[in-house]
């Protein structure tokens, strides 16, 4: 505040696929790792794109080419950690061909705005009969029985096996993977129990699928199937415990993700006979280490990692990733990130209106609080679901505007928000008067609260409807110039008089106050900034006690 009058103005952001100027902008996305010919050339049809294939190029040709890229597609060949993030001053948006996203630091991406796609539906279909196979191949002893033929022997009587039919699968993680195994499960005459903290009762009775608890999965199924990400939640989640609880004839299969499984703990389940068998696509460490515990480990098959290994798996893949980061690029779509709250197209452009309020919103607040606040209240009255977390989103990246030097979006303002000692509390609330769909902001600083409300009225046009304890209806749009002022007659025409002189042209004037003669705001909206002389100059009349100015459109 410098005598009495607040200056911000915040840069500008242009929509996705456009320059500040509208027209079309190229953008490049750097390919990292194999991508199937179809994935390539869906992107290279796209005149809005221009891509780089450096996978067959030597790591030096990524760290270069990413520098001036908004995309990147990588396969898990390549380890996007943040030191090859810090390279990518422009990038947007990261494609992962696959499921897993372990190789990316969603941290790091997070906290630079940049969204994490994958592509868990392209190798769906392989995964799940390579999980099959793998099953099969344990119960049915099938590489013993190759081996022993291949050495001269004939050995059916030690190869005795299990049949499926009239047997209980246990599929822990029933996504779609898990899903598609549980389906082949029932065709082999199976009763399928299920273990998902995250399964809705819809899809239970969808996939006829019994959910039970882990411990009642682990103690009744005969054969145990894992189809659940690695993350800090289940990293080891079947360990010797668990292990133990399982039947002595059960089998282990994971075709997931490594780490999962504590190979250590496996390998020595084995050899004690705790389980009778088990079977691995994916490790902790790839390649195996050559002491690792697993390679003299019995009954033990083992496949390096081929889940997504077909052609078919390859292409899909590529088409989905394709398509994901070519509609995040050009149209803003970002429905397959893992970063960002899951919205279709459709309802990301019903809720652009009031996302675009809840900025400009968090654009005024900043000036109100002079970019200090210590908790930021969002309140939602209306029809709207899911739309909490976005709304925040959007309000924060309104209000860090002014103090951020990187790039800042819906990806990371919260995160950026959090690691500035902002509390953030998202409230539903019941209708407010006549608004049908209302934002309510408030700033906690000091004991201190700053409020700035605005509503969606006929046909998603935005207002400004509340500033502190004031009642205003303002189209929050370009230049407003706030004006706290003594309740006295000749206040408007003292202000007017000011902006005329100097040339400025009154787009709207709005004028409010709790009593007659007691406190006033000003509310006017002007084609162009104001000058800080004439800030001054408006600070310096006898009635006016502050002037702050708040540029929405810059």
């Amino acid at each position: 505040m410098i005598d009495g009058v607040s200056l911000w103005e915040p840069g500008f952001t242009a929509r996705a696929g456009e320059t500040a100027s509208g027209k079309q902008a190229v953008k490049r996305v750097v390919v990292a790792d194999p991508l199937s010919e179809e994935g390539l050339a869906l992107l290279r049809a796209e005149d809005g794109l221009d891509v780089a294939d450096v996978s067959g190029e030597r790591k030096e040709a990524l760290a270069t080419a990413i520098r001036d890229a908004e995309g990147l597609i990588v396969r898990s060949g390549t380890q996007v950690d943040s030191a090859l993030l810090e390279r990518a001053e422009r990038l947007e948006v990261i494609g992962r061909a696959g499921a897993g996203v372990d190789n990316i630091d969603m941290e790091a991406a997070t906290r630079r705005g940049v969204a994490v796609l994958n592509a868990p539906g392209g190798n769906t279909h392989s995964t799940a009969e390579l999980a099959f196979a793998l099953l099969l191949a344990a119960v049915r002893r099938i590489p013993e029985a190759d081996r022993s033929i291949r050495e001269g022997r004939w050995d059916r009587k030690a190869l005795r096996g299990q049949q499926l039919h009239g047997k209980i699968l246990g599929v822990i993680g029933a996504g779609r993977v898990g899903s598609e195994v549980a389906r082949r499960g029932r065709a082999f005459g199976m009763r399928v129990v299920a273990y998902d903290p995250y399964l809705s009762g819809e899809r239970v009775t969808q996939e006829r699928l019994q959910r039970v608890e882990l411990d009642q999965l682990l103690a009744e199924a005969d054969f145990v199937t894992l189809h659940v990400p690695l993350t800090d939640a289940t990293e080891r989640m079947i360990g010797e415990a668990e292990l133990a609880r399982m039947k002595p004839t059960a089998v282990l299969v994971n075709a997931a993700r490594g780490g999962i499984v504590d190979q250590g703990a496996l390998a020595e389940a084995l050899r004690a006979g705790t389980i009778a068998a088990a079977a691995l696509d994916v490790y902790a460490r790839e390649p195996l280490p050559d002491d690792d515990p697993l390679r003299d480990a019995p009954n033990l098959v083992m496949t390096p990692h081929l889940g997504a290994a077909t052609a078919e798996a390859q292409r899909e893949v590529a088409i989905e990733i394709a398509r994901s980061v070519r509609d995040a690029l050009l149209t803003g779509d970002l429905t397959a990130a893992l970063n960002v709250p899951s919205i279709d197209p459709e309802e990301r452009a019903r809720l652009e209106p009031i996302l675009e309020l809840a900025r400009r919103l968090g654009v005024l607040l900043a000036v109100l609080t002079e970019g200090r606040c210590e908790r930021l209240e969002v309140r939602y009255a209306g029809p709207l679901r899911r739309v909490l977390r976005m709304l925040a989103a959007a309000a924060l990246e309104g209000y860090l505007r002014s103090t951020v030097a990187s790039p800042l979006n819906l990806v990371n303002a919260l995160t950026i928000a959090g690691e500035r000692g902002i509390d953030v509390a998202r409230v539903r609330t019941r209708r407010i008067a006549d608004y049908a769909n209302y934002v309510e902001l408030t700033a906690k600083r000091g004991g201190r609260d700053e409020v700035v409300g605005g509503s969606l009225v006929a046909e998603g046009h935005r207002r400004l409807v509340r500033i502190g304890p004031y009642h205003v209806d303002v189209v929050p749009r370009g230049n407003l110039v706030l004006v706290d002022n003594r309740d006295v007659p000749g206040v408007i025409g003292e202000v007017g008089s000011v902006l005329g002189r100097a040339g400025v042209n009154i787009a709207e004037y709005h004028l409010c106050r709790r009593e007659a003669g007691g406190e006033a705001l000003g509310v006017i909206r002007t084609d162009s900034p104001l000058a800080e002389e004439l800030l001054r100059a408006l600070a310096a009349l006898p009635s006016v006690t502050a002037v702050r100015q708040v540029v929405l459109d810059a």
